[in-house]
């Protein structure tokens, strides 16, 4: 499996120089505690202000044997132009003056704060990721999962069906992220990554619109995915829940992620990652040790943090996938 080169920057790069005082590669530590997919995600600057447009080939040109004395036709190949959009995650913490200042802890209750604030905002952004859709709620960005919603859609050789027909399915996901693959987009001209502003002390206002004073911190993450080669994600849908769990007329995953591995054309385009829930992830790991050779690897990721792969690809946990989806059809 590929390295990512580091002339494309990840969230955590980005951060790393933005601020001088450090503070956002606190935020992105934060980020990475329950959905890694955060800090995998490969960020580029979009080439608008709310969009990014990418034109990508969708037909090569032809080629002719010629004989002696014979002409060829000319040919050209075929393009398509696709537009991303971008949207804009924000939130407010308001803090009673008095209740921060209790005991004279008020950095580490307003840091404490923050966190929470900032978690919130991780599992929103991660939700989005997988399931938001522009076209119901257009305020979002449209992540993996409508792109990657129907059998007999032109993308379907990367839909692989896991065989479920309730309403408790899962995905796997494998996605190749890379700068001509899929990546993740900023507004041209800002900031990547989730930006925090200190408004300091000021007026809040209660139910009754009476004033008291309170710390104020503003808090926005503008986002959205550019998939730039449909071919660089495939999604294992339609895992059953509860069979997995039962172990009873259960998906065979291990042979479903082998089948998705083989349907990305070339891994040494980008940095390759499985995504999983929890549940999946231990039924995965109960389903490799009934086989003949224990078919997944363990060890350390470059950071030295725990982790277990596939065919050398990592798998990653991320809390923000479901248990409960719909049936592809």
């Amino acid at each position: 499996m590929a390295t990512l080169s580091a002339k494309f920057p990840t969230l955590q790069d980005w951060a790393n120089h933005l601020d001088p005082d450090g503070k956002s590669a606190a935020v992105v530590e934060i980020l990475s505690q329950t959905n890694p997919i955060l800090t995998d995600m490969i960020v580029m600057e979009a080439n608008n202000i709310t969009t990014h447009k990418s034109v990508i080939r969708t037909g090569l040109p032809s080629a002719t044997w010629r004989k002696l004395y014979q002409g060829i036709d000319p040919s050209k190949s075929t393009r398509a132009t696709v537009e991303d959009s971008i949207g804009m995650l924000e939130a407010r913490s308001e803090v009673d003056k008095d209740l921060a200042e209790l005991n004279g802890l008020q950095s580490s209750f307003r840091l404490d704060e923050a966190q929470a604030h900032l978690e919130g905002m991780n599992q929103t952004m991660a939700s989005t990721l997988f399931y938001g859709d522009a076209t119901t709620e257009p305020e979002k960005f449209t992540g993996l999962a409508p792109r990657y919603s129907s059998l007999s859609a032109g993308n379907a050789q990367n839909i692989i069906d896991g065989g479920g027909t309730g309403s408790d399915n899962m995905s796997v996901w494998l996605v190749v992220w890379g700068k001509n693959t899929i990546h993740g987009i900023f507004p041209k001209g800002s900031k990547a990554g989730l930006t925090q502003e200190d408004l300091g002390l000021d007026d809040a206002y209660d139910s009754n619109s009476r004033p008291y004073r309170a710390y104020k911190e503003y808090f926005q993450w503008k986002c959205g995915i550019a998939l730039r080669d449909w071919r660089y994600v495939v999604r294992i849908c339609n895992i059953d829940a509860s069979n997995l769990v039962a172990e009873s007329s259960a998906a065979d995953v291990i042979k479903l992620m082998t089948k998705a591995a083989h349907r990305i054309p070339n891994m040494a385009m980008g940095k390759a990652c499985f995504y999983v829930n929890r549940t999946l992830n231990e039924m995965l790991d109960i389903q490799a040790q009934g086989k003949a050779t224990y078919t997944l690897m363990t060890g350390n990721d470059a950071a030295g943090q725990p982790m277990t792969s596939f065919r050398g690809i990592p798998i990653r946990s991320c809390d923000a996938l479901l248990s409960t989806e719909a049936r592809v059809t």
